[in-house]
């Protein structure tokens, strides 16, 4: 069985969960259960991000330690992935023991290459980024991303990594595996920076206490991101032996703000420590509504335990993936809007086709065969999903994944269709056409038992419901899909899988 290693950016801990990570969170774990679903040994991680001066400033500012504020927020995270059905093997807190002697033991391990050294920092730094910045990155003095972050000149002594050292084995690695950088326009977008060239960063800071203590080196934590990237590595046992079960990394699923630190620094940090680079980073774009500029009251519409009350878990992770290219950006004109668009989907998708489908399907077939399905001839239906099929693994295999479900939903609107084509309710008053209304719910059932399979990434709970409803018990991977359809329908099922709702205007 083939290994798949899969994580997210670890989340900063210095505000609640908001809908940028539920999207990041949601389109990692849909890939994840895509690759189970293809029989692979997979290893989700994701976390926290806890050191650093933004998060030491905000503890101040509430009056509290650093580690009371990180420990009370990796809660409140942790309880809206369980909310969202995140089906993470590991969460990994870069406060932990574990994750400190990886951070240290791979500092140590650059520094035996000479690629760090002492020396005066004197420029820009970002808190909100917690990055330094040069003056040609910056908008009227602020940092663009967002444009409200302000910027602090700082002077300190720190240690530095010879980050202008890896640039052009960078170059080479990124022509000679284009998968690395994923999608297109990001990998364009990291060669444009590496052709201008890089300047060595900082490793340490010396005026941020709250860190992983640098090795050797008093008065020093690990900069901020020389201490979170190592997440992945720190969290699969490094540097023990086990580490190298999982390494490298298939893939790395981050926010498209951070791909520097992702495709080019840490990199170069694995470069110089002689370690593999991971398969791919994949740069996601961003979920953005009313231009980011909201009231509070607009604010609290978009709170995340908000959304998934709406209309459940499952249609929110429907949602975010169906309307959220997962390639590019997604801009939706007001708070309004969003919700509107997200009860839409909800009843045109998820109540009317698919739910409508089911009911329909399963109510023919107790109603005209006693819920006994016969194996029949393959119908025009059955070619649509075949061809189904074949694109829904093309696109998740590339991480296109709004193209893979709605490969996956073509079936459920290619059944309807064929429903209304067949008519079997004409069918069944004709004894003559006994073995075409057989041939029609069978087709019906494959239909519904492939949309259950493909959807599972998308809808976990929903789409095991549907195949029980369909009679099957444990879901069926996708090699064995066709091979353990079920054969005999339950009885009776007392909740309908989507119900519609009564939409009423939001107020402020």
């Amino acid at each position: 069985m083939s290994r798949y290693y899969l994580t997210t950016a670890i989340d900063y801990s210095n505000g609640d969960p908001h809908i940028g990570h539920a999207y990041e969170k949601v389109g990692a774990d849909v890939v994840a259960r895509f690759h189970r679903l293809v029989g692979e040994d997979v290893h989700f991680v994701i976390g926290m991000d806890e050191h650093g001066q933004k998060v030491a400033q905000e503890a101040a500012a509430q009056g509290r330690s650093p580690q009371e504020l990180v420990d009370e927020l990796a809660i409140r995270f942790e309880g809206v992935w369980e909310r969202l059905y995140i089906s993470h093997d590991d969460f990994i807190r870069t406060t932990e023991p574990r994750h400190k002697q990886a951070v240290q033991a791979l500092v140590r391990r650059i520094q035996k290459t000479g690629d760090l050294y002492q020396d005066r920092y004197e420029g820009y730094y970002c808190t909100g980024c917690e990055a330094f910045k040069r003056e040609a990155e910056l908008e009227d003095g602020r940092c663009p991303i967002p444009p409200t972050r302000e910027i602090a000149w700082t002077d300190e002594e720190n240690w530095f990594f010879r980050l202008s050292e890896y640039t052009e084995r960078l170059i080479s690695h990124i022509e000679q595996h284009p998968e690395f950088i994923q999608p297109e326009s990001r990998r364009n977008e990291i060669l444009r920076l590496l052709e201008g060239g890089l300047d060595d960063i900082s490793a340490s800071r010396s005026r941020v206490p709250w860190g992983v203590p640098f090795p050797d080196e008093d008065g020093h934590t690990v900069y901020v991101w020389f201490d979170a990237l190592p997440n992945y590595i720190s969290a699969i046992g490094y540097p023990g032996a086990e580490f190298g079960d999982r390494w490298p990394a298939a893939l790395h699923v981050i926010g498209k703000d951070i791909t520097r630190f992702h495709c080019v620094i840490w990199p170069a940090m694995l470069l110089s420590a002689g370690l593999e680079l991971p398969g791919t980073v994949w740069g996601h774009g961003f979920v953005k509504i009313g231009g980011g500029k909201l009231s509070k009251s607009e604010a609290s519409l978009l709170d995340l335990d908000h959304l998934i009350d709406r209309h459940g878990p499952d249609a929110f992770r429907y949602f975010l993936m169906r309307e959220i290219p997962w390639d590019r950006d997604r801009d939706f004109a007001s708070v309004d809007a969003f919700l509107q668009q997200f009860d839409e989907r909800y009843n045109s998708d998820l109540a009317n086709d698919l739910g409508n489908l089911l009911n329909r399907t399963v109510s023919m077939a107790l109603k005209y065969r006693d819920g006994v399905v016969t194996r029949s001839e393959a119908t025009d239906l059955d070619s649509v999903i075949d061809s189904a099929l074949d694109r829904y693994q093309a696109t998740m295999r590339e991480h296109r994944l709004h193209e893979g479900l709605d490969a996956s939903m073509s079936i459920v609107r290619a059944a309807n269709g064929f429903i209304d084509a067949e008519q079997p309710w004409k069918l069944a008053k004709d004894p003559e056409q006994r073995a075409r209304l057989d041939d029609v719910l069978a087709a019906l059932v494959r239909a519904l038992a492939a949309t259950a399979v493909t959807l599972e990434p998308f809808i976990p709970t929903k789409a095991v419901e549907m195949w029980r409803r369909l009679g099957g018990e444990e879901l069926p991977s996708l090699e064995h899909l066709m091979a353990e359809l079920p054969e005999t329908l339950p009885p009776r099922w007392d909740t309908v899988l989507f119900p519609r709702a009564e939409i009423e205007a939001e107020s402020d």
